[in-house]
């Protein structure tokens, strides 16, 4: 017998007894698990998928219990990735040079700046004014502005059809357009240091719009009449969703150049334009009826 043993032998001895603990009772039986069930996909109400079919917006998407499809999250997921590289990309410094523009600048340094600091992107630095002053065409109807704004991705994939298809829009309507011009790290409200630099009666800026989930590739069109800095939002005309999957360039080029056209003649832009007899021009931009249904495009599939 080993000293260990002798040990706790006599030690029981010493506590009142040699005999060994009892075993202990056997563990009741534990029963097994239920079968998990998964509650099943809803697919949201009648009303929500026939208004998703008007709307590029997410709706109906359903639910699995509490949470979105995995679909669903993967698809979120993609497009706010696009959103994202949208935000993230930069014009390059010669872009508007290599496609015949007149490239000036904003008074921001850099990207991060640009984001941060959405005054110093309203007005043009100091070389951008003289150079601005120096070659551009003064005293015009319309001033075309073409950004990067809050996507460059936008201004170098549609930015120039729009920008082509306004000018001869203008022309065909009467108008005087100024040289075409490109800023970077542009803001909407740099329209109106251009536009009054330049003496023209409309300033309208075309530039990249904040980006949305899966459209990262959207232009917006700001209008004034008279720009001159200290004009506020309430004195401009705005067209957003400008890309092929919304309102295309073509199309949009043209309507814009009808508001252009009522800005010189009303002599006045903003909340007090008067749209009621450009119906028939505007289009359904100008109806108050449900626009034709608009498929959402989906960036990936999931395999089944």
């Amino acid at each position: 017998m080993s000293r260990t043993r002798q040990l706790i032998d006599a030690l029981r001895e010493q506590l009142g007894g040699s005999a060994p603990e009892p075993p202990p009772p056997p563990l009741p039986r534990v029963p097994e698990p239920p079968v998990r069930v998964f509650p099943r996909r809803s697919e949201g109400t009648r009303y929500a998928r026939e208004t998703a079919a008007h709307t590029t917006a997410v709706l109906g998407i359903g639910q699995v219990g509490t949470r979105y499809a995995t679909d669903v999250v993967l698809q979120f997921q993609a497009e706010l990735a696009v959103a994202h590289e949208a935000v993230g990309t930069e014009l390059p410094e010669d872009w508007p040079a290599q496609n015949g523009l007149l490239g000036l600048r904003s008074r921001v340094s850099n990207h991060r700046e640009f984001l941060l600091r959405p005054d110093l992107g309203r007005l043009l630095d100091e070389p951008s004014l003289a150079l601005l002053k120096k070659e551009a065409r003064h005293g015009v109807d319309v001033q075309p502005i073409l950004a990067d704004g809050l996507s460059a991705v936008a201004c170098m994939q549609s930015g120039l059809a729009l920008l082509e298809s306004f000018t001869k829009a203008c022309q065909a309507r009467g108008l005087t357009v100024g040289i075409p011009v490109c800023a970077r790290y542009a803001r909407v409200w740099l329209e109106d240091e251009i536009g009054q630099t330049v003496g023209a009666k409309v300033a309208a800026i075309l530039l990249g719009e904040r980006p949305g989930l899966g459209t990262g590739d959207g232009l917006s069109a700001y209008l004034v009449y008279n720009p001159k800095v200290g004009n506020t939002d309430g004195d401009r005309n705005m067209m957003s969703n400008i890309h092929p999957r919304g309102t295309p360039p073509a199309v949009a080029g043209d309507r814009l150049a009808v508001l252009a056209r009522a800005m010189v003649d009303q002599k006045r832009s903003g909340v007090a334009l008067d749209l009621s007899r450009l119906t028939a021009e505007l289009g359904e931009a100008a109806s108050r009826h449900p626009r034709a249904p608009q498929v959402r495009v989906r960036l990936l599939e999931v395999e089944k």
